[in-house]
């Protein structure tokens, strides 16, 4: 069983407070941010992981970033996984989810043949929830999203969370799965795996190893949703103190409404 497992590298939420927009670029700010796994990227791992302790095979990480995301790859092998890609190129950076689907999907068929496609359900920086989606369109691949639950009966069954209930779906392979936080427990790394990352294959890709690719749908420029504005709002508010008795008040109140000019005598 040949699986993969879309990662990325998020800013770490317990710094969110910290992070800024660039008022050029409209992009984060993530200077001085620790890098951290995308929290529901690591239950798509330990999915994985479940799946290659009962069925065996092998569970390869794919993941699209700065170089410095090699860090979060190597935390997802020290859980487990066998190899791991990363395409990091300014290429491919500003892109948005329609188009970060499209570099996954080159990613994906550039690094081998997979059954299985798992993916976190949303990020928590961007938190569309749209990549799990979009991957499988652009892999012409059976797919779901918001998963609960995960198992193999002779082939992928899932069931899928919707607002009222829940339903049961067995996907026809290779298949895209985006997986949420309720699907499992995440389990604790132990010191022989993460003593066994650091041999394991970690390849870092730019945009000229991925097959055919496209420049007219990757990065910034082939992304069909742009930042718009961004403008700081003041939390202050003018303050316009009413005095007098409580039908002076209320006529005062009626006044404004009316968008009639109350003289300094009434304020």
């Amino acid at each position: 069983m040949k699986i993969a497992v879309c990662i990325k590298s998020v800013p770490d939420p317990e710094y969110y407070e910290k992070i800024t927009i660039d008022p050029e670029s409209k992009r984060l700010v993530r200077d001085g941010i620790p890098a951290v796994i995308n929290e529901a990227d690591k239950h798509a791992i330990e999915a994985a992981l479940r799946f290659k302790e009962t069925e065996g095979g092998e569970i390869t990480l794919l993941s699209m970033g700065p170089p410095a995301a090699r860090d979060q790859l190597m935390e997802g092998l020290a859980m487990g996984a066998d190899k791991a890609f990363l395409i990091s190129d300014r290429k491919v950076g500003g892109a948005d989810s329609l188009a970060t689907a499209y570099t996954l999907r080159k990613l994906v068929e550039s690094t081998g043949e997979y059954d299985v496609i798992l993916t976190g359900n949303e990020s928590a920086d961007g938190a569309t929830a749209h990549v799990p989606s979009q991957l499988g369109v652009w892999l012409g691949a059976a797919h779901a999203t918001n998963v609960v639950d995960l198992a193999w009966d002779n082939g992928l069954v899932v069931t899928k969370a919707f607002e009222k209930g829940r339903g049961r779906y067995r996907l026809s392979t290779p298949c895209v799965v985006g997986v949420t936080a309720k699907a499992n427990e995440v389990r604790f790394n132990d010191v022989r795996t993460i003593l066994d990352a650091k041999n394991k294959q970690l390849d870092i890709l730019s945009a000229a190893d991925l097959k055919e690719l496209n420049d007219k749908y990757i990065g910034l420029a082939g992304s069909p949703s742009q930042n718009g504005e961004v403008e700081t709002v003041s939390g202050n508010k003018e303050c316009l103190m009413l005095t007098g008795t409580e039908s002076e008040i209320a006529d005062q109140i009626a006044a404004i409404i009316r968008g009639e000019t109350l003289g300094k005598e009434e304020a």
